[in-house]
């Protein structure tokens, strides 16, 4: 830094002495040139070109210099100005970073017909001047760089970036121009305004939404490493048997795939075939599923009250394992039919699924009550891989009521919540209730049958980010 007092020129007064003597001599013979013209025939006339040539010419002098007033100061001591470090092409081009407003699109000599979001991540060698490189890339491309995250390997770097790119520009163009900047391993795909969110903001958000909800850590890792497979295997299955999953308490990580211990038991892995994952990413879903296990078991207590049309009320509310009683009780209330078409096998195995579906690691659960506390209702909504699968159990007595239409509303409304694309419930054919509830939502499906089970695939992009509307013989009281 400079102060303004030393950063002053110094004061020479002989400088002063030559301008007042030059100031002098102009006056003197400016005088002596208009006494010599002006006694001649035309020598007012001559006066008037003079002094019209004169502004003119200053006229011109002054636009000149206001033009190249802004020109880079030439070269010092054989240092070189600091456009001299660029290409010619990419002096005026808006530095990344810095938006791209009317200022910037004058100095390129283009106008913006429009822009488009990119990530990108690309492996650059841990050199100086390697990041620079890729810069002067983007800018030359008249790019963007809206964030910037680097994760440190143990040899070469891998940069993230969130680019503002031009929406002519195709992501073939500017993969090969990254490559022969020095990047390698580059992966690209379009972004959305929700990549906006700088990244410990976002981490923050998935910190909190994991220590509200147990059930929110597979989402929560989605969320955090971008687009990949997430399986929760259980240590135990639900035949009772040890499934021999496990994992060290640091987890494990190889390439495209870490493993990381269950707070609740067994494994969560976490797969991305496309870009391995790098250690910061590793650090961060540790670092999440390692909150998860402090805070130990935990499902938000809302509840909502419902009337039915004979004015009997019923309750909504999250369950977990905490109702497992209660759950194997509604069972045994339950005929075989209704047990069959729920579980698509042996009726006598339909308590074994109950711990798995109860978890809060392997989906949500909804449960329906009556006034004296008995458990009459079931809705699942289950993380399978990349898909989600709904499912619904009401006991016989209770059945007919638009209590699975509520259950399967509020479930989809959690999936468009999660984010999830879409939900599918496997049924058989003959289960006309849950055809008909599926149906109710007003969504696009989609059915694939195969030797008596029923897929229907409800797509959610057509859902409100909201809560679905009540069945017209449901209210709830408030």
């Amino acid at each position: 830094m400079t102060s303004a007092k030393s950063a002053r020129r110094p004061h020479h007064w002989r400088r002063d002495l030559i301008e007042l003597a030059a100031l002098f001599t102009a006056v003197a013979v400016a005088d002596a040139i208009a006494n010599l013209i002006g006694h001649q025939p035309d020598g007012p006339y001559l006066l008037i070109a003079s002094a019209l040539a004169l502004t003119a010419t200053a006229a011109f002098h002054t636009w000149w210099a206001r033009r190249h007033s802004h020109a880079p100061p030439p070269d010092t001591d054989g240092v070189p100005g600091p456009d001299a470090l660029l290409p010619a092409t990419a002096a005026v081009q808006p530095i990344p970073g810095q938006g791209s407003g009317p200022a910037s699109e004058a100095a390129s000599g283009t106008e913006s017909t429009g822009t488009a979001l990119w990530r990108m991540r690309t492996t650059v060698r841990d050199t100086p001047g390697s990041l620079a490189a890729l810069c002067i890339v983007l800018a030359q491309h008249r790019i963007d760089i809206l964030t910037l995250q680097t994760h440190p390997l143990a040899q070469g770097t891998v940069d993230e970036f969130l680019l503002r790119a031009p929406a002519e520009l195709p992501a073939s163009r500017l993969t090969r121009a990254i490559s022969a900047a020095g990047g390698s391993s580059t992966w690209i795909e379009r972004a959305d305004a929700h990549d906006l969110v700088d990244a410990p903001t976002r981490v923050l958000g998935l910190a909190t939404r994991t220590a509200l909800d147990a059930a929110e850590l597979p989402l929560a890792l989605r969320q955090l490493l971008g687009r990949c497979t997430i399986h929760s295997l259980p240590a135990v299955s639900v035949t009772g048997r040890a499934t021999g999953e496990t994992a060290p308490v640091e987890g494990v990580l190889e390439e495209t795939v870490m493993r990381l211990r269950d707070p609740s038991g067994g494994v969560i892995t976490v797969e991305r075939p496309y870009l391995p994952f790098t250690p910061t990413e590793f650090a961060r879903a540790r670092a999440l599923v390692e909150l998860d296990a402090r805070l130990g078991p935990r499902v938000p207590r809302s509840e909502h009250v419902l009337t039915l049309p004979e004015g009997n009320e019923i309750t909504v509310r999250r369950a977990d394992r905490a109702d497992l009683e209660a759950a194997r009780a509604m069972h045994d209330r339950c005929s075989e039919q209704t047990l069959r078409l729920r579980y698509h096998g042996p009726v006598r195995d339909a308590d074994r699924y109950l711990d798995h579906l109860l978890s809060p690691r392997f989906g949500r659960t909804l449960a329906v009550q009556t006034a004296s506390g008995r458990l009459v209702a079931l809705g699942h909504l289950l993380w399978d891989g990349d898909e989600t699968e709904v499912a619904l159990l009401v006991e016989d007595d209770w059945q007919r009521r638009g209590i699975g239409s509520e259950l399967l509303g509020r479930l989809v409304a959690l999936a468009v919540e999660a984010g999830c694309e879409s939900v599918y419930a496997v049924t058989q054919a003959s289960n006309t209730g849950m055809v008909a509830a599926m149906r109710a939502l007003s969504l696009p499906l989609d059915y694939q049958i195969e030797e008596g089970t029923l897929v229907i695939t409800a797509r959610l992009s057509a859902a409100p980010e909201r809560s679905l509307p009540l069945p017209p013989h449901l209210r709830a009281r408030r």
